[in-house]
C-alpha cells in the first residue's frame, strides 16, 4: 500500500489498514502464510522472515493495521489479550509497583494478583475515575498506570489526557486498555498514552470466533522491548487467527456504529423499565463520567451492565437464563448480542468481598448489544425480565 498523502476517513483506514496486494497472485486480501519456517538464501540472508515464531506475513499485515488503527507507529500481535496484557508487565523488574483500576477484567486482575504479585512486581488498585487517586500511589517505584476505560463490567470511565499528563510528569508508563471501546470510538495515544492493549477477540475480530490479543505504541523503545518478550516468551497468534482479525477490521466502523445505536436504544429502555434499578452506560447525562466520555469517545459503545429492583438471586438468575437472542456467554464485542454475570463468569477469579467492595453486586448483569434489530433485542429482554 503507498503512504497515505493524507489522513483518511475511519472507514477508509479500516477497510485499507494493513492490506497490501498479493506481489505473486494479485489477491486482494493478505494470504495466509500457513508455514513454519522460510528457506534462506545462505547463513544471515533472508526475506525478512526467519521463523514463525518471530515473524510471518499474514501477522505482519495485521500489526500494521493494528498501527494505522491507533494512530501508531507500531503494533504487535499476541495470542490472546491476556498474552498482551502478560508481555506489558514483563516490561517491569522486581520491586516496580503499577497503579492499576480497582474496576478492571477479572482476567487482568488474576493476571496481576495470582502471577506477577508472587514474581515481586506491585500493584495498587484505585478508582482511577478519580486522578487524584491515581496521584496517591505515585512514587518513586511507579513504573506503569493501568487503566481501563469504559472499564469492565461497570462502565466507569478515566480521563486519559489527565492520567497521561501525571504520568508523563513522574516519567512513568500509561497503558490503556481500549477493548471495550475499540479505535473506531476512543484512540487513547492521541490523547498521550504510551500503551494500547486490545483483545482483539472483541470488536476487532467482531465474529467471535477467534482468540486475540494486541499492542500499539509510538515509542521505538518499548516497541523493540516488546518484540523481544512476544518472541522470546512465543505467546503469538496464528496466521489463520490473524487472518480472521484483519478482516474483522474492514467492517469495524460499520459494525460499532450499530453496536452504539442499538446500545443507546436499549440503555434508555432499561433505564425506563419499572423493574430495572440501575443502568450502568456512560451515554447518560447522569453518568460521573459522562462528559469526559464525550471530550474523548467517539460514542458510547454496546456494552451496558444493569441490576434489577428484585435482590432475591432467582430474578437475576430468571433473565440470565430466559433470553433467546441475547446468548448467555463470556465474552463481547460479537455481531451477536451476548448477555453475561459477571459474578460467575468474567469476574469470578475476584473475592466476593472485594467485588462488592468495588461496587460489583451479585445481581449486576452485563449485555454486549450486537448488531439484530434492535426491537427484536427489546423484546427479548421483556420476555425475560417480565
Amino acid at each position: 500500500m503507498a503512504a497515505q498523502e493524507k489522513k483518511w476517513g475511519n472507514n477508509t483506514t479500516f477497510v485499507h489498514a494493513g492490506t497490501h496486494p498479493d506481489p505473486s497472485t494479485g489477491a486482494i486480501m493478505t494470504p495466509i502464510y500457513q508455514t513454519s519456517t522460510y528457506v534462506q538464501e545462505a547463513p544471515g540472508v533472508n526475506q525478512g522472515f526467519e521463523y514463525a515464531r518471530s515473524q510471518n506475513p499474514t501477522r505482519k499485515a495485521l500489526e500494521e493495521a493494528i498501527a494505522m488503527l491507533e494512530n501508531a507507529k507500531h503494533g504487535l500481535v499476541f495470542s490472546s489479550g491476556v498474552a498482551a496484557t502478560d508481555a506489558v508487565i514483563k516490561l517491569l523488574q522486581v520491586g516496580d509497583e503499577v497503579i492499576c483500576g480497582n474496576d478492571m477484567y477479572g482476567g487482568t486482575y488474576r493476571l496481576f494478583t495470582k502471577i506477577f504479585t508472587k514474581l515481586g512486581i506491585v500493584f495498587h488498585q484505585v478508582n482511577t475515575a478519580q486522578v487524584d487517586e491515581v496521584r496517591k500511589k505515585v512514587n518513586a517505584k511507579t513504573r506503569l498506570i493501568w487503566i481501563e476505560t469504559p472499564t469492565n463490567p461497570l462502565m466507569n470511565i478515566s480521563d486519559i489526557t489527565a492520567i497521561a499528563s501525571l504520568a508523563k510528569e513522574n516519567g512513568i508508563w500509561l497503558a490503556v486498555d481500549n477493548t471495550f471501546a475499540s479505535p473506531a470510538l476512543q484512540q487513547p495515544l492521541l490523547l498521550g498514552a504510551d500503551i494500547v492493549m486490545h483483545s482483539a477477540t472483541k470488536y476487532l475480530g467482531g465474529h467471535s470466533d477467534v482468540i486475540q490479543g494486541a499492542l500499539a505504541t509510538n515509542d521505538d523503545a518499548l516497541r523493540e522491548q516488546l518484540y523481544f518478550i512476544q518472541k522470546s516468551s512465543g505467546a503469538v497468534p496464528g496466521p489463520m487467527d490473524c487472518f480472521l482479525v484483519l478482516r474483522g477490521i474492514k467492517t469495524l466502523g460499520l459494525r460499532m456504529k450499530a453496536h452504539c445505536e442499538n446500545g443507546a436504544v436499549i440503555a434508555k429502555w432499561l433505564a425506563d423499565h419499572p423493574k430495572v434499578e440501575k443502568v450502568y452506560w456512560p451515554g447518560f447525562a447522569s453518568h460521573p463520567g459522562h462528559a469526559i466520555a464525550q471530550k474523548q469517545m467517539k460514542g458510547f459503545g454496546g456494552m451496558i451492565s444493569f441490576e434489577l429492583k428484585d435482590n432475591d438471586p432467582a430474578a437475576t438468575k430468571k433473565v440470565l437464563s430466559s433470553t433467546r437472542l441475547f446468548s448467555l456467554a463470556e465474552s463481547l464485542g460479537g455481531v451477536e448480542s451476548l448477555i453475561n454475570h459477571p459474578a460467575t463468569m468474567t469476574h469470578a477469579s475476584i473475592p466476593r468481598e472485594e467485588r462488592l467492595r468495588n461496587g460489583l453486586s451479585d445481581k449486576l448483569i452485563r449485555l454486549s448489544v450486537g448488531i439484530e434489530d434492535v426491537a427484536d433485542l427489546i423484546d427479548d429482554l421483556s420476555r425475560a425480565i417480565g
